[in-house]
C-alpha cells in the first residue's frame, strides 16, 4: 500500500481552534490600540479651537465665546469621532471640549478631551495619558 499524504481532519480542526483563540485574544487589544490612535481626532480638533481662538485674541482683543465665531473650526472633528464645543469661562479664559461620538464612545477611558485655556496658558485634561497619541 502507499502512504498517502496529507492533513487530518483533527489536523485541521486543531489549527483553526488555535487560530480562533488567537483572533479572539488579540482583537480587544487592536480595538483599544485603534480607539486609543483616533483619540488624534480629538486633539487635533482642540489645537485648531486654540490656534483659531488665539488668532481671534490678536484680531478683537478677547477670546470667542461660540464656535461660529472662529475661522476654520467646526462643531465635529475632521473624522466626525467627536463633537467639539466651546465655553467662555471669563474675558481671558476658555474651555474647549471634544465629545467623543459614534463607535469612539466605547473609548471609556477619555470619553472627552478638554482643554482649558487661561491668558494663553493650555492645561490639557482629563489626564496627560488622553494627549498622548
Amino acid at each position: 500500500m502507499k502512504a498517502t499524504r496529507g492533513f487530518t481532519l483533527v489536523e485541521c480542526a486543531t489549527v483553526c481552534a488555535m487560530a480562533g483563540v488567537l483572533a479572539a485574544m488579540a482583537l480587544p487589544a487592536y480595538q483599544g490600540e485603534a480607539r486609543r490612535a483616533a483619540r488624534l481626532d480629538a486633539v487635533q480638533a482642540l489645537t485648531r479651537v486654540q490656534m483659531a481662538q488665539e488668532a481671534h485674541r490678536a484680531h478683537h482683543g478677547l477670546y470667542a465665546s461660540q464656535l461660529s465665531a472662529l475661522k476654520g473650526v467646526a462643531s465635529a472633528s475632521d473624522q466626525g469621532r467627536y463633537t467639539v464645543a466651546l465655553q467662555s469661562t471669563g474675558p481671558d479664559t476658555y474651555r474647549a471640549t471634544a465629545q467623543a461620538r459614534g463607535a469612539q464612545e466605547r473609548d471609556t477611558s477619555c470619553p472627552a478631551l478638554t482643554l482649558d485655556v487661561n491668558a494663553g496658558f493650555a492645561t490639557a485634561g482629563p489626564s496627560p495619558q488622553c494627549w498622548n497619541r
